[in-house]
């Protein structure tokens, strides 16, 4: 069957590599909130669907469960480091971000308990290096004699503790203990939000 083109209309532009990002942002944005309300074990189908693309645009982007979880990881760890590289940049205002991925992402609670005590093949070498790369962020803003600074593990240990609380049914919720756990560490924690650009 041969198209003819009607007089006027015109063709839908091939956006290429721009949906092809716009398309895996919103798969990050909606595997987020997918985990977030099932859990990691939630069909892949479901972020298919709660992004707005079919299961093919998925696998394109996503070969596989892991490969998604780690690309929502990767997106809370990059937005850690904005916020500690941002002018502004202070203590509170990223533990702010931070704590608003504990409330958002069941995977990067998953991450932050990732714990060598079973041995360091246990720990699957993406979710280490990550965790390190949440370390240095907070470090470098942690202020000389800083309750959280007594040891070298203390920092890390505080937000394995904090992301343990983080549970309820609704965000709100999460949030509040995560800032009730801060606050029983010593830490003062910003708003409680994403890293804007």
């Amino acid at each position: 069957m041969t198209q003819h083109s009607v007089p006027g209309e015109q063709r839908p532009a091939n956006e290429g590599r721009k949906a092809a990002a716009r398309n895996r942002a919103a798969l990050v944005a909606a595997a987020r909130d997918v985990y977030s309300e099932y859990g990691l074990d939630a069909p892949l189908s479901a972020i298919a669907r709660r992004a707005g693309v079919g299961q093919g645009v998925l696998y394109r982007h996503f070969p596989d469960r892991e490969a998604v979880a780690s690309a929502v990881l990767e997106e809370n760890v990059r937005q850690i480091e904005e916020a500690a590289a941002a002018e502004d940049a202070d203590l509170p205002r990223i533990l702010g971000v931070l704590t608003w991925h504990l409330t958002e992402s069941a995977a990067f609670i998953g991450l932050l308990h990732a714990d060598e005590a079973d041995g360091p093949s246990s720990v699957p070498p993406y979710a280490q290096a990550l965790s390190e790369r949440v370390e240095r962020a907070l470090r470098a803003h942690l202020p000389d004699g800083h309750r959280l600074a007594a040891a070298d593990d203390d920092l890390m240990i505080a937000v394995a503790m904090v992301s343990g609380a983080v549970t309820g049914p609704t965000r709100e919720q999460r949030e509040r203990r995560a800032r009730a756990a801060w606050r029983l560490l010593g830490a003062e924690v910003g708003p409680v939000r994403p890293f804007a650009r």
